[in-house]
């Protein structure tokens, strides 16, 4: 069954903001929330549906691929990431569990609540996103390519291994919640006796505290370093598109989930060809000698030199179309064209002899221009092309 557009899931407008995306969704976690629904596989179902159009609607990046290429913006992440689709409960209670400040979104709604993070519902903190800019030269952009980058981001301890204690000894269980991560606080009103969780103060939800801290990171279990990554960069990308690849970003403090690593691509651009969307453009010199009695000539494409045959009457402005020789869509086996635009080469200075030869031309019924009704302009033939 195809997917619903996140927007109708969500009920918002193409142009909602943040907020707005984020109020909708809370509306929709609360009503279909499985404490409140035990055992309606519908309302869970709902509640999974409106959890993965948040997270990719509340991701100004997701939202732009979103807008972009829809459902399919999921092939465009360099290595799968974690794009919308496939989330269980553990996911979403984790990723989205205190969006809305001060614990959990369904704090106060039903009993007992969901502290976000991992089982025992202790706190998982997450690392921050890294942007990258990769540039492409046109062949690269064409067969697609692997780049290795030497990415300066924060990377995990490697004298505590990410805990940020000095050795195992120095956790204690946090006193406070008991070692769940979270408080959970009995309040009397005139509907009864409601159970709130939030986030244990004393241990920031991780359950448990830190007497020694690792003497090379302060306790924070991460380090500034230098990691190399391969990124995979598929063939057809364009000036702009971003791709995304997952856990590549910021390690987080004390054994959190890293962020994420968004590639911004950028084009070098081509000495002597030009991209038009998925087809190639290049300009043809021929002197008229040539165009008028025909030629073969060799022509650059992104793949290398091939020869072309310049037929006999050849005209200015002709379009040559090189069928497949252009850039693949995006995970597509659908290839752009490259197209040849001919221009005659007129030259600016003739010896003696050249221009006697063409002063007895000049007056031939041959060389008079003639171009015929259905002679068609060049934008004429460019509209064909394109359409």
């Amino acid at each position: 069954m195809s997917k619903r557009d996140y927007y109708d899931v969500l009920g918002v407008a193409k142009g909602a903001d943040a907020d707005e995306i984020k109020k909708a969704y809370r509306k929709m976690a609360i009503k279909y929330h499985p404490d409140k629904n035990q055992g309606d596989k519908a309302a869970e179902d709902k509640f999974k549906e409106a959890a993965e159009a948040y997270e990719v609607l509340s991701s100004p990046e997701k939202r732009q691929r979103y807008d972009q290429f829809g459902h399919a913006a999921n092939a465009h992440s360099a290595n799968g990431g974690n794009y919308g689709g496939n989330m269980n409960m553990e996911d979403i209670f984790s990723q989205f569990g205190d969006i809305f400040g001060g614990g959990s979104p369904f704090e106060g709604f039903f009993g007992g609540g969901r502290q976000s993070g991992s089982a025992g519902g202790r706190r998982v903190t997450r690392g921050s996103n890294l942007r990258i800019k990769v540039r492409l030269t046109l062949e690269e952009i064409a067969n697609g390519t692997e780049k290795k980058i030497k990415v300066n981001k924060q990377i995990i301890c490697k004298t505590c291994d990410g805990t940020g204690a000095k050795d195992r000894s120095s956790f204690q269980t946090c006193k406070t919640c008991g070692g769940s991560g979270a408080v959970r606080r009995v309040t009397n009103t005139i509907l009864g006796q409601m159970q709130t969780t939030s986030t244990c103060p004393t241990c920031n939800g991780e359950g448990s505290t830190i007497l020694s801290k690792c003497t090379v990171c302060a306790g924070d279990g991460v380090v500034r370093g230098e990691e190399t990554i391969s990124i995979n960069i598929p063939a057809g990308v364009s000036e702009g598109m971003q791709l995304s690849m997952g856990g590549k970003g910021n390690a987080a403090p004390r054994g959190g989930v890293p962020g994420d690593l968004i590639i911004l691509v950028e084009e070098i651009p081509h000495e002597t060809l030009k991209r038009d969307g998925n087809n190639i453009i290049y300009d043809l010199h021929i002197n008229f000698v040539d165009a008028a009695i025909g030629t073969s000539v060799e022509v650059p494409t992104i793949d290398g030199k091939v020869k072309i045959k310049i037929d006999p009457g050849t005209q200015g402005g002709k379009i040559l179309r090189l069928k497949s020789k252009g850039v693949p869509e995006v995970n597509s086996y659908h290839r752009g064209d490259q197209l040849v635009h001919i221009n005659i080469w007129t030259p600016k200075a003739l010896s003696r002899e050249e221009r006697e030869i063409l002063e007895k031309l000049q007056g031939s019924p041959n060389f008079k221009p003639n171009p015929g009704k259905n002679e068609k302009s060049f934008f004429e033939r460019m509209k064909e092309y394109f359409e």
